[in-house]
């Protein structure tokens, strides 16, 4: 083996440890080397979300597969204060962000507000084209039932 190869091999295992959010680890068989990680994240500003995420991992390849799979639940309380922070835009914003390969391959994970409806859209993507799709997952987090509902139905007043 080439020694440029070799040391992106070497790197590729490095980064493949267990990642500090890991929550499980399921093998797919005795003579391949990916498992199914699955990991978990606070929202960093909507802190009453947690989600979890499932994607493969291969432990010996310089890229991991784009498939993924994404569920968010409200885990705590969502805030008036947390929702008036969060970018509105259609386009939302990256809240969490995992390479999967050495070559620009990443999952991230915006959050998008829909307004009308009162919910927070989680969605999970790769950055890069697999075999002709971009593979993504979505989840929905409605705020209906909870504190922050009747808030939002309230008119603000001037600040």
């Amino acid at each position: 083996m080439r020694p440029l190869a070799t040391s992106l091999l070497i790197t590729s295992i490095l980064l493949t440890g267990c990642s500090d959010n890991e929550v499980g680890d399921v093998s797919l068989g005795l003579f391949t080397t990916k498992d199914i990680k699955i990991e978990t994240f606070t929202d960093p500003v909507v802190t009453g979300v947690t989600c979890h995420i499932s994607h493969v991992e291969g432990n010996l390849d310089l890229s991991d597969p784009s498939d993924m799979s994404i569920s968010c639940r409200q885990a705590g309380p969502i805030t008036l204060a947390m929702i008036n922070t969060i970018n509105r835009s259609k386009s939302g914003e990256v809240v969490f962000k995992t390479s999967k390969s050495i070559l620009w391959k990443n999952l991230k994970i915006r959050r998008i507000w829909d307004e009308k409806n009162k919910t927070l859209i989680y969605l999970s993507y790769s950055t890069k084209e697999t075999e002709g799709s971009a593979k993504h997952s979505m989840t929905t987090v409605p705020l209906w039932g909870s504190p922050v509902w009747d808030q939002l139905e309230k008119p603000q007043s001037p600040q």
